[in-house]
This record gives C-alpha cells, sequence and structure tokens, in this order.
C-alpha cells in the first residue's frame, strides 16, 4: 500500500506556553500564556536538517533525539509512513525546564507540523485523536490540552486516553511569571510527591479546584481562596525552596501565586492595575514579565504572518 503524499511547501507551526496544575488543579487544570515558540518545517529529498535559535540553541540535539523530531515521527507513523526527508526551524521563546510546557510545546509543535505537511493528514487525524496523541507522548494531558486548546483547559484521562473542555478566562486576569535562571528537572520535582495524602488534604484541593474553575473564568476576586493547595507544591520545596518560599511571600501580600507545572517559575494571577507592582515583588535573582492569554491555542500560520502580540513577548 503506497504512503501518504506531502505537501511541497513549507508550513509554520506557532505553539504557547503553558502554566499547569494553577494550585489546587495537580494534572488536571492548565493555562495557556501568550508566550510562543515558532516552528517552520518542509519535506525534503532526503536528510534531517534542523536549525535552533532562541532558547536551547545551544543545548539541544539537532538529529533523531530532539523531542520535537520524535513527535514528528510518531505523528507520521499514525498518518500513514514517514517523508524522506525534513527541514525543520525553530525559533523557541519558552524557556526550558521552568514549568511552561517546552516540552509540551515541542511535543504539539512536532505532531501539528506532521498533520499539516501530510496531505489529507486532518481527516486521518483530527483534534481529538491529536490531544489523544499529544498526551501519550507527554504521559499526562494537563499542558498538552492547555498548549493544543488555548485558554483554560481542564482535561483527564478517559479509558487511556486524553481528554480535555476548554473555558474563557477573564478577560481581566493577568499573568505575571518569575522565571528564575536554574532549571529543575520535571522528574526531579515529581519525584518528590508522596504516594498518598492525608485524606483532609484531598478534600481541601477537591473544593479548591471547583472554586477555581469559578474564579478563573467568572470571579477573579476568589482567585486567592481558589488557588489554594496541598497536595504538590510544599512537597517539592527540596527541589525549589526560592520558588516555595515566593509563593509564600507573594501571598502573604495578597497576590494569588501557584507554583507554574513542576517549577521552578512561579505564576501570579493579577489584573493590569495590579502587574506591575506585583512584577517589582520579587529579587534580581527572578526575570520577572507580564504576559498574555492566550486563546488560540496551537495553530497552523502563513509562512509571512508577523504577530503584533509575539513581537512585544520577545
Amino acid at each position: 500500500m503506497a504512503g501518504p503524499a506531502f505537501r511541497a511547501a513549507a508550513v509554520r507551526v506557532r505553539v504557547p506556553a503553558t502554566s499547569a496544575n494553577l494550585g489546587p488543579g495537580f494534572d488536571a487544570f492548565g493555562l495557556s500564556l501568550g508566550l510562543y515558540d515558532d516552528v517552520v518545517v518542509r519535506v525534503a529529498d532526503s536528510g534531517l536538517h534542523i536549525d535552533i535559535a532562541g532558547e536551547g540553541a545551544d543545548t539541544l540535539p539537532r538529529d533523531e533525539r530532539h523531542l520535537l523530531v520524535r513527535a514528528m515521527r510518531t505523528a507520521f507513523d499514525v498518518l500513514g509512513g514517514q517523508p524522506r526527508g525534513l527541514e525543520i526551524v525553530c525559533a523557541n521563546r519558552i524557556p526550558h525546564g521552568r514549568g511552561l510546557g517546552s516540552s509540551s510545546a515541542a511535543i504539539c509543535a512536532g505532531i501539528m507540523a506532521a498533520r499539516a505537511v501530510t496531505i489529507g493528514g486532518d481527516a486521518k487525524l483530527d483534534d481529538a485523536a491529536l490531544l489523544e496523541l499529544a498526551t501519550e507522548i507527554e504521559g499526562h494531558p494537563d499542558n498538552v490540552a492547555a498548549c493544543l486548546l488555548g485558554g483554560f483547559t481542564v482535561a483527564w484521562m478517559d479509558g487511556g486516553a486524553g481528554r480535555a473542555i476548554t473555558l474563557d478566562p477573564s478577560d481581566s486576569i493577568v499573568p505575571v511569571v518569575f522565571v528564575p535562571s536554574k532549571p529543575v528537572l520535571t522528574e526531579a520535582a515529581r519525584g518528590l510527591l508522596p504516594r498518598s495524602v492525608p485524606h483532609v488534604d484531598a478534600a481541601l484541593n477537591a473544593g479548591r479546584a471547583a472554586l477555581l474553575v469559578e474564579a478563573l473564568t467568572r470571579r477573579p476576586e476568589l482567585l486567592m481562596p481558589a488557588t489554594e493547595d496541598r497536595l504538590h507544591q510544599d512537597y517539592r520545596t527540596p527541589a525549589m525552596p526560592e520558588s516555595v518560599a515566593l509563593v509564600a511571600r507573594l501571598r502573604a501580600d495578597g497576590v494569588p501565586a501557584v507554583i507554574s507545572g513542576a517549577g521552578p517559575t512561579v505564576l501570579a494571577l493579577t489584573d493590569d492595575s495590579a502587574a506591575d507592582k506585583v512584577m517589582r515583588m520579587a529579587g534580581d535573582e527572578w526575570a520577572a514579565g507580564r504576559l498574555g492569554l492566550d486563546a488560540t491555542g496551537s495553530c497552523v500560520l502563513p509562512l509571512a504572518q508577523q504577530d503584533p502580540q509575539q513581537d512585544a513577548s520577545e
């Protein structure tokens, strides 16, 4: 049986940064942020050529070990076969190893690009299957759901497959991120979590997670109680004591703050009037910045399109 046909023209895929957990929504909640990686992919006659600019330019492999390439290969297998060659150009802006979804962005960019360069790819790999595949590669759906769908997502596993719904966060919410200079491996942070937690802590988190859906979408004034967590943040203190201390300091000043994903980035959810003040609440060792809320998620864009929001976030 003949393999798939591929487009001759290059495709450009844009994928957003994401923040998972958001406090009590461990492995379930995700928020899509206005900071983006761009990937341009063209099917070539032979070989594999990768150019990388920005984050990871000095450290990422430029061969089959690259996570984006591995995701593309997995998607091409699902789509019916591998192309003869690939030319890939990556413009990376999402910090690596900081809890802002860089690995999920690479996975989503890879499978989106593979689908886009495959003629008839949308029919062979629809959006639901795309999320299932991204979840299979990543291992859990929270970041990949927010990356693919945009907005505020609630994700879960159903029969071993990733599922998600997306909600519109309140327009008044302004995310502020505090990014430290050193990364923390997700595996190391996850390895600190206990196998079981006290029932009282689980009960508190269930209530706070339910409240967070209302707070993020309609009543931001409830974000302080809604972002309280007892399932994962404190347990991760040995891996990121400065981050946990910054969360405590911000919350003591009335700022809803959480560890972003597995850390060590700290995410504060504030509003336009307070964002600049909140940015000044950390020391010089943190790179503080305000981001927009991304409503689009991963998308295929014209090669020549310039995005004002993207330019502003660089």
